[in-house]
């Protein structure tokens, strides 16, 4: 396994938990967003960084969403709240996490010291939410830092990753139903994503067109092959930081973040493995 992909498997959930966190939930409630569904404040959280992006650009960057899902949100979630206002609530909403799980072991340094340093040798062409993130100022507070590290290194790897499914030939739909068809995860699992039964099996259509799938839905040899180039490539678009980091500091920052990584997986807040992508295979972003 490639650095590139052990260190995913360590950042991937510490970044997450601001779309899951019952302390972050309390924030978007504050700010006035529905709380009955997770995507209000998954929009507002995520996309704060862009600033007030609008349908398109939050199209773009969202890639396996539908657009009329994404719709439904942007950019009404900044009459709820601006940017600006949301970015703050997140941290807010981190912070309380992070505390309540970690109590006096919260403020790892040394681990925020690495991940800054890592993350501020992140490659920004073409990573849009990459830069965004990147943008931001350091919170003071070690934690907060670490968290913030993280998002921009998660986010780095997800800009590749909707590169390698662009060269895959593989548009937003489809990337979801490749994903499915090696076993992945179950397609009940992108119900949220809004695309329509109709999107999904026009997609399957079209990758059964390919060879991609079988009439079962199915992934062919040529479809799981495609898939594992999409792996392969996203890892090598997600190197060069952790190269510069090397195999010694990123196995050091491993360490101090595992305190971080089992108190979340210890809450049991963050849904089943496959769904956020933390396995062999990442799930499209």
């Amino acid at each position: 396994m490639s650095l590139a992909r052990r260190m995913w498997h360590q950042i991937e959930p510490v970044h997450a938990a601001v779309y899951f966190a019952p302390q972050v939930f309390d924030e978007a409630a504050k700010l006035g967003y529905d709380v009955e569904s997770r995507w209000p404040s998954y929009f507002a959280w995520r996309t704060a960084a862009l600033g007030r992006a609008g349908l398109h650009q939050v199209t773009a960057a969202y890639y396996s969403f539908s657009p009329a899902m994404i719709a439904e949100h942007v950019p009404g979630i900044w009459e709820t709240a601006t940017p600006e206002q949301a970015l703050e609530a997140r941290l807010r909403g981190m912070d309380r996490t992070l505390r309540d799980l970690l109590g006096e072991r919260v403020n790892q340094r040394e681990a925020a010291e690495l991940a800054m340093r890592t993350a501020e040798s992140v490659d920004v062409p073409g990573r849009p939410m990459a830069a965004a993130n990147l943008d931001l100022p350091w919170p003071d507070e070690p934690h907060l830092a670490l968290w913030q590290a993280y998002t921009v290194l998660r986010e780095h790897r997800g800009d590749g990753h909707l590169a390698a499914l662009q060269a895959a030939g593989l548009d937003g739909c489809e990337a979801l139903v490749s994903f499915a068809a090696i076993g992945a995860a179950p397609a009940a699992n992108f119900a949220g994503r809004g695309w329509s039964e109709q999107e999904w099996a026009a997609a399957r259509d079209r990758l059964a067109s390919r060879g991609l799938v079988d009439a079962e839905g199915v992934a062919t040899e040529a479809g799981r092959a495609l898939r594992e180039q999409v792996e392969r490539m996203t890892d090598q678009l997600a190197g060069g930081p952790w190269l510069a980091l090397g195999e010694e500091r990123a196995a050091r920052l491993a360490e101090l973040s595992l305190p971080f990584l089992g108190a979340i997986f210890e809450t049991g807040m963050l849904p089943m493995q496959s769904t956020l992508g933390i396995g062999t295979v990442q799930a499209p972003d």
